[in-house]
């Protein structure tokens, strides 16, 4: 599955403290182009964040457009991962949500 940049899609998302995977949502962060060329897509962790915050964590406003149904951050928590395992879309980020993933993602790399 092919996804474009934005789009909240459900992954088995892998867990570094222990050798299992959950079905977690992620965005996608990587362009199609990227995504198609290289068979991997480029997507950051989307969490309740409920026993920890990290100061780079972007509240989720629009849950419904993200389609989510409980309060979220956007955690940048990267993962590249094959095309193959995603599971499926279910919203993408607002405008408004966009563009605090934005700010926060270039106050980080630039």
């Amino acid at each position: 599955m092919i996804f474009d940049r934005y789009q909240v899609v459900v992954v088995p998302y892998p867990f570094h403290e222990r050798p299992i995977t959950k079905r977690r949502p992620a965005l996608v962060l990587s362009g199609r182009r990227f995504n198609e060329e290289n068979d991997q897509t480029w997507v950051a962790m989307i969490t309740t964040a409920r026993e920890t915050r990290w100061p780079s964590d972007v509240a989720i406003k629009d849950l419904e457009t993200a389609g989510l149904k409980h309060p979220c951050v956007l955690r940048f928590r990267f993962q590249t991962l094959p095309n193959q395992i995603f599971v499926r879309a279910i919203g993408q980020l607002a405008g408004l949500d966009r563009l605090a993933c934005e700010r926060q993602l270039a106050s980080m790399l630039l």
